[in-house]
């Protein structure tokens, strides 16, 4: 069968770079999300006037994901703990107990996490934490593009 040239290899991966924050944290904060397939990049960012840096990493990494147009296999490097873990880990605690945490009290942030768990159900996603403001290139370019997008905010 002849491939089309636009087609990507089955073994193709998208890898996307996330980070969000605030300062002060509740304050105004921004995101960022920065998208890579081959040689093809996209860069994507926005902002809140009132928000956390936790709900800033979970918009970006959901951005991101809902930005692919088809089904694929994704790389997804974030710097947040908080996400990396609550996807692979606790999400699943949460669902079974209703979107209920350990103390039984609502699960903080809730319709973020729906927002991600949908984003990402179409695709295969590995999850990759990242130490942030240690020298990795992407990860910085993610802060300074979700920096610059919360700054917006102050003009």
């Amino acid at each position: 069968m002849a491939s089309d040239a636009t087609e990507a290899p089955a073994e193709a991966v998208v890898e996307i770079w996330t980070d969000g924050g605030c300062k002060p944290n509740p304050g105004p904060g921004g995101w960022a999300a920065i998208l890579r397939f081959g040689a093809y990049e996209k860069e994507m960012t926005g902002a809140e006037p009132a928000t956390t840096n936790n709900r800033m990493e979970l918009t970006a990494a959901a951005a991101a994901l809902e930005a692919l147009r088809k089904p694929c296999r994704v790389v997804l490097h974030t710097d947040s703990e908080y996400v990396k873990n609550g996807v692979t880990r606790w999400v699943h605690g949460w669902v079974r107990n209703n979107w209920r945490n350990a103390a039984k009290d609502p699960v903080a942030n809730y319709e973020l996490w729906q927002r991600l768990l949908a984003a990402a159900k179409p695709h295969q996603v590995e999850w990759k934490w990242v130490r942030g403001h240690a020298g990795n290139a992407m990860n910085e370019r993610a802060d300074k593009l979700a920096t610059a997008a919360r700054m917006t905010l102050e003009r």
